[in-house]
């Protein structure tokens, strides 16, 4: 499938934030063609004068995928896939690979046999080409009645494609993650909204929710091809009787459907929990649309890993991955 995950582009955006390099390594054999694109980020600690990486996904989802194959042939693609990706993981001292496969695509299948993959949790989607009236279909009673009442109060919105000024949506975005006590990694900064629309701009769609003139919520989202993804929003919480959450999702299922998107996929919750609230929000607006996520782990220099457990005083089996990040790693004392 095509879509922003795994576009080169994406990658380059959270090299920053990652501190990293993103790459493609491209598999090429007689059975067909792997693509694998991720962040390849350097390893602080300095193992008898050498220095060593490890690869993960850029933020959201992506992994593997498989371009091209014969049928029939698939398990013995990804098997030789992985035998070339180890030899490029050994003349690059790379020692372990954390991946966020996408949901929506199915590589987790794919590559099971490679990684070890795991189930994390349920993510939500809005299937708009599937259904005449997708909100009828897919919201739940409850949203759809909130949305009503909040367009009859006066909401508004506008839908803003490839916008040149964020600085409204960043106002709100930072105010709601404050709210939510949300991690230092989610207050992206000017340069990531800047480099997103460098590189990403003509995909990027804004949705502003208006009351009485002033913006009350805003969302970037993600248009690429036929697929939609939400990723990043907010509003504010003085507002939250007019639902402003719900009438951007909305504007953007409507936008959707005009534009020729199949699909909103609107991510999951904030944790693996099946009763996550930010996940059973999600769900009042797919009711019929659910999808798997999955992450892999893999040890691609064992020796070398251990070794950097052992540095970093902390068990080689935690469930944190890779177990030698799980602390915080003084580069001061990393020579």
């Amino acid at each position: 499938m095509e879509d922003v995950y795994f576009d080169e582009r994406y990658g380059r955006l959270f090299e920053q934030i990652e501190n990293g390099v993103a790459e493609i390594f491209e598999f090429r054999h007689d059975a067909g063609v792997i693509r694998h694109l991720f962040i390849k980020r350097e390893i602080p600690l300095n193992l008898q004068g050498r220095r060593y990486y490890d690869l993960v996904t850029p933020y959201g989802y992506g992994g593997p995928q498989i371009l091209q194959c014969e049928e029939g042939r698939q398990a013995e693609l990804v098997a030789a896939f992985e035998g070339a990706f180890q030899e490029y993981c050994s003349s690059n001292y790379v020692v372990s690979e954390f991946i966020r496969f996408h949901p929506l695509s199915g590589n987790a299948e794919d590559f099971r046999s490679c990684y070890d993959v795991a189930y994390l949790r349920e993510t939500v989607g809005t299937n708009l080409k599937a259904y005449a009236d997708p909100v009828e279909a897919e919201f739940s009673k409850s949203v759809r009645k909130n949305i009503r009442q909040a367009l009859r109060a006066g909401v508004e919105y506008r839908t803003t494609l490839q916008p040149t000024d964020l600085s409204g949506f960043k106002s709100i975005y930072y105010q709601t993650m404050e709210r939510n006590g949300a991690d230092a990694f989610y207050y992206f900064a000017d340069d990531y909204f800047n480099r997103l629309m460098e590189l990403l701009g003509e995909h990027v769609l804004l949705i502003e929710v208006l009351f009485e003139g002033r913006v009350i919520g805003a969302a970037v989202n993600l248009v690429f091809n036929n697929l939609a993804h939400t990723h990043l929003s907010g509003h504010l919480s003085e507002f939250n009787r007019l639902a402003p959450a719900s009438v951007l999702y909305y504007a953007l299922a409507l936008w959707g459907k005009a534009h020729g998107i199949d699909l909103i996929h609107g991510g999951g919750g904030r944790t693996n929990e099946a009763d996550d609230s930010l996940l059973q929000f999600k769900k009042g607006f797919g009711a019929q649309s659910g999808f798997k996520f999955h992450a892999g782990r893999k040890i691609w220099n064992r020796e070398v890993y251990q070794e950097l457990c052992v540095r970093m005083n902390v068990p080689a089996n935690t469930e944190y991955f890779p177990a030698y990040r799980s602390v915080p790693i003084n580069e001061f004392n990393c020579v």
